[in-house]
């Protein structure tokens, strides 16, 4: 069997040795040190935005914004729905209730209509947790506008989406508090890890000390608030800041890959995830929905490319068709949910940096098969 094609593998190019080696030289390994400061001062100049603390995940960076923006035991917090779970199990963390808001069809991402729909149904909401599907921006204008609106506090998931731009501007800077993601399947990886970003100084200073044990100044542990582990680490911070270097490079391929697929298929009864043409994706994973009526099902279709050794995945399953979330609101502004529909159709196809064109050529011939 040819080797295996992957769905978003990391890849590492060697200046994050360098990084890593200083650290070892200098016995800096633990956690926090230089690399730790360095990469959050570089990643915060480069997406324009004010601060940013490095964490180890994306998930604990969310866990913090909800903190931050004062989720408590019992209140409501709207979410997307269409997103893995990361994004939304921060509000159980902190004892709150999703509220789920359906997505619409030019972004895949939470649909603005149905975000009004959800604060008309629940106006003592006060915090939003927006998602940016598979590196694609969702509709900012008018969901920062409804934010303000209803004086709601904005957290941005930007997990999937960094580099990404609204408008020429990054994803991850719209939200009061942000979150962007490391992990290995991400656009760059520290093998772990994600940051906190804000404009708020004084807020990303409270979730670095709540991020190391809230433990107080004082020559002796003192503690007068939970604390958590969550900071990362100098050798995880190395990663971070060789990878850095690679990121346009890498949102390049992964655009050339998106554009590749869209030209392929151009004749067949599919259609590639969609972006506004305001925006500029980051292109993370590539997806496709097959027409409705096809004969042939997403499944047929992974299991066709699994036989060939080529990863493919399913989309998320909507959050609230998830078992842990039953009994959760749900809001859409369609005649059929919107997630439902591309989760019943949709398949995110090898979107890896290190594919060569023999690798897409595999992928493409192999989906054409299906469809012949």
């Amino acid at each position: 069997m040819e080797g295996r094609i992957y769905l978003s593998s990391p890849t590492m190019h060697g200046e994050e040795q360098r990084y890593i080696q200083e650290a070892f030289d200098t016995n800096w390994v633990a956690p926090l040190g230089k690399n730790v400061d360095e990469f959050e001062r570089e990643m915060a100049a480069y997406l324009g935005i004010g601060h940013g603390a490095a964490l180890v995940s994306g998930t604990a960076a969310l866990h913090m914004a909800v903190k931050l923006a004062g989720v408590r035991p019992g209140d409501r917090v709207i979410c997307s729905d269409l997103t893995f779970s990361a994004t939304v199990n921060p509000v159980s963390y902190e004892g709150g209730e999703q509220v789920f808001v359906d997505s619409e069809p030019e972004t895949w991402n939470m649909d603005p209509r149905a975000l009004e729909l959800a604060f008309e149904r629940y106006p003592d909401c006060r915090v939003v947790i927006l998602a940016h599907l598979y590196g694609t921006p969702a509709k900012l204008e008018e969901i920062v506008a409804i934010c303000k609106a209803h004086d709601a506090v904005l957290i941005e998931d930007a997990a999937e989406s960094l580099s990404a731009t609204y408008r020429g501007r990054y994803t991850g800077t719209f939200g009061t508090y942000n979150a962007i993601s490391f992990n290995g399947n991400k656009i760059i990886t520290t093998s772990g890890g994600g940051m906190l970003l804000s404009d708020d100084g004084e807020a990303i200073q409270k979730a670095r000390f709540w991020s190391t044990q809230s433990r107080e100044p004082a020559p002796w542990y003192e503690h007068k608030e939970i604390g958590y582990n969550y900071r990362m680490s100098n050798i995880v911070a190395g990663i971070g800041r060789g990878q850095l270097l690679h990121l346009e490079e890498h949102r390049a391929k992964k655009e050339e890959i998106y554009h590749t697929y869209e030209r392929a298929f151009a004749d067949l009864p599919v259609r590639m995830n969609p972006y506004l043409p305001d925006s500029r994706p980051n292109f993370w994973l590539s997806c496709l929905t097959i027409d409705p009526g096809c004969a042939v099902t997403p499944e047929q279709l992974r299991l066709a490319l699994q036989a060939e050794n080529i990863e493919a995945r399913p989309i998320w399953k909507p959050m609230h068709l998830q078992p842990v979330f039953q009994g959760r609101a749900f809001l859409t502004a369609a005649e059929k949910p919107v997630g439902e529909d591309i989760f019943a159709r949709g398949l995110c196809l090898p979107s890896d940096v290190k594919n060569t064109p023999a690798d897409m050529e595999r992928v493409i011939e192999t989906v054409k098969r299906v469809f012949a």
